[in-house]
C-alpha cells in the first residue's frame, strides 16, 4: 500500500486518548501471558487495562485491581492495570473449563458496555475458544465477532486483517469452498465495500480510499474461459458504483495482486473467499497481522491467531500481533475520539 503514515500498524497512540480494555479470552490459552507480555514492552505509552480474573496471570505477575479503565494511567509501567471479573474456576494453561464460558462470555459484554459508555476508546479482544463456550454454555455465535454485532445491534460487520503492507476483507469467511459461489451474491459484495470503504476513512483516515476487487476464478475469469462470475456479477457491481463515486479496480485476478508494487496501488483488497485475501497477509506478516471488524459502533482489534493451548503456560508466546492491535485500536479510537 502506499501512504505509509495510513498503513502503519507499529506506532504509539496519542496521549491524551481513553485506554483501550484488552479482553481476557480464554484462560487456558496464551491470552494471560501475552497481557503481561504487552504491559511489559509498551508500558505507559499506549495505556490498555486487562479485563478478567487476576487468578489466570501468570504466577509472579505485577499487576494492580483499578476500578475504571481511566485509573490504568496512575500505575507505574511494569505493573499490568487489571479490571477484575472473577471467574467461576482458577485456569490450567492448555485445559479449558467449561466452567470458565459464562466468565469469557460476560468479559466480551462487559468491555463493550464499557466503550459504549465512553470510558474506553476501544475494544481489542484476546483469543476465546469457541468449543469451550459451547460445551460450557448455550453461545450461540459462530465467534467473537458475531457476537460483537449482536452485543451492538448491527446486522452486518466485514472482517478485515491488516498488517503494515496490506489490508485485506474476504466477502466471504468461514464457509466450504464449493458454497462461495452461491454465498457470493451482488448484494453481499455490495455491502462489503460500502463497509469497507467507510471504514478506511472513518477509521484509517483515508479521504478517498482506494479498494482493490479480486476476481473469483483464476485469472478473474480470463473473459469468460475460466468462469463467468466476474462478467454477469462482479464488474457490473464494480461499474455501478465506481459511477456513484467509489474508488474501484478490478475485478482483478488475484494472484497478481499481493506483489509489493500491486500494493502501493490500493489501500485495501477484498476478495471473494477466506485463504484469497489470508493467505498473502500471513505470508507477508504471519505475527503481525490484525484482525479488525469493520461496520461496529466502536472499534475492535484483535490479534490474528487462537489460543494456542499447546505452548500456553510456557512463556515462549510471540505477542507481536497482541502489540499491534493494541496499537491500531488505540489510533482507530483515537480517530472515533476526535469525529
Amino acid at each position: 500500500m502506499a501512504r505509509p503514515d495510513e498503513a502503519d500498524v507499529s506506532g504509539k497512540a496519542g496521549g491524551a486518548g481513553l485506554p483501550v480494555v484488552l479482553t481476557c479470552g480464554e484462560p487456558a490459552g496464551i491470552g494471560p501471558e501475552l497481557a503481561v507480555a504487552a504491559r511489559a514492552r509498551l508500558g505507559a505509552d499506549l495505556p490498555f487495562v486487562w479485563l478478567g480474573d487476576p487468578r489466570h496471570l501468570p504466577p509472579g505477575s505485577r499487576w494492580a485491581e483499578v476500578p475504571r479503565p481511566a485509573d490504568a494511567r496512575n500505575l507505574p509501567a511494569d505493573v499490568l492495570p487489571v479490571l477484575r471479573h472473577d471467574f467461576a474456576a482458577p485456569a490450567v494453561p492448555g485445559r479449558p473449563d467449561p466452567a470458565n464460558a459464562a466468565g469469557v462470555i460476560e468479559v466480551i459484554a462487559r468491555a463493550v458496555r464499557l466503550v459504549m459508555a465512553g470510558e474506553a476508546s476501544a475494544v481489542c479482544t484476546l483469543p476465546i475458544h469457541k468449543k469451550a463456550l459451547k460445551d460450557g454454555t448455550d453461545f450461540a455465535y459462530p465467534g467473537h465477532t458475531e457476537y460483537l454485532a449482536a452485543l451492538a445491534g448491527v446486522g452486518r460487520v466485514v472482517m478485515m486483517l491488516a498488517c503494515e503492507g496490506l489490508r485485506v476483507v474476504p466477502a466471504t469467511i468461514h464457509i466450504p469452498l464449493a458454497e462461495v459461489p452461491r454465498a457470493l451474491t451482488p448484494a453481499l459484495l455490495e455491502e462489503t465495500i460500502r463497509i469497507t470503504d467507510t471504514g478506511l476513512r472513518r477509521d484509517f483516515g483515508i479521504a478517498r480510499p482506494r479498494i482493490a476487487v479480486a476476481g473469483l476464478n483464476p485469472h478473474a475469469g480470463e473473459g469468460g474461459a475460466m468462469g463467468g462470475e466476474e462478467i454477469a456479477m462482479i464488474a457490473p457491481l464494480l461499474a455501478r458504483l465506481t459511477a456513484e463515486g467509489f474508488d474501484l479496480r478490478g475485478p482483478l485476478p488475484a494472484d497478481t495482486m499481493f506483489h509489493a508494487a500491486a500494493r502501493a496501488g490500493y489501500d485495501a483488497a477484498i476478495c471473494m473467499y477466506h485463504d484469497q485475501a489470508l493467505i498473502p497477509i500471513k505470508t507477508i506478516d504471519f505475527a503481525g497481522g490484525v484482525n479488525v471488524t469493520l461496520g461496529l459502533p466502536f472499534v475492535r482489534t484483535s490479534p490474528d491467531h487462537g489460543t494456542a493451548f499447546d505452548i500456553a503456560g510456557k512463556g515462549i508466546a510471540d505477542p507481536s500481533s497482541t502489540l499491534a492491535a493494541l496499537r491500531m485500536a488505540a489510533r482507530m479510537g483515537a480517530k472515533r475520539g476526535a469525529e
